[in-house]
C-alpha cells in the first residue's frame, strides 16, 4: 500500500502508517489527513510539530497525557485539553496524529 505524492511513492502499513519515517514531508502529512479526513489548520500543524520534536528527542511518541500538557503549555488550555484534542483528531489525538506525523504506531494504541 503507498500514498502518491508529488510524484513520490510513500509506502505505508494496512493503518496507514508510513514505513519510512524518512519519507515523511508536509506534504506527505497532508496527503494522510486528507485520507483521514482531516483539514490541517494551524493547531493540527503545532501538535504535528511538537509530536515530531518529541520522537525526535525520545525515539518514542509521548503518552496523550503528555501531548495534552505540552500543547497546554504552548498554546492555552482552550486547545490543550483532551475534548479539544479530540476535536482535531476525532480518531485519537495519539494515534491519528501519529500517522499524520510519520510516527509509528504509539504503543498501546489497538
Amino acid at each position: 500500500m503507498a500514498y502518491q505524492v508529488n510524484g513520490q511513492t510513500v509506502e505505508h502499513d494496512e493503518e496507514g502508517y508510513i514505513d519510512d519515517l524518512s519519507d515523511w514531508s508536509p506534504d506527505v502529512a497532508d496527503v494522510i489527513a486528507e485520507a483521514e479526513g482531516i483539514d490541517m489548520s494551524d493547531e493540527h500543524w503545532a501538535v504535528i510539530e511538537f509530536l515530531r520534536n518529541y520522537y525526535d528527542e525520545y525515539q518514542i511518541a509521548p503518552a496523550v497525557r503528555v501531548l495534552v500538557r505540552a500543547i497546554k503549555k504552548e498554546m492555552g488550555p482552550e486547545i490543550g485539553n483532551n475534548s479539544h484534542m479530540n476535536r482535531l483528531f476525532p480518531g485519537g489525538p495519539a494515534k491519528q496524529a501519529c500517522k499524520i506525523a510519520g510516527l509509528p504506531k504509539p504503543t498501546g494504541c489497538i
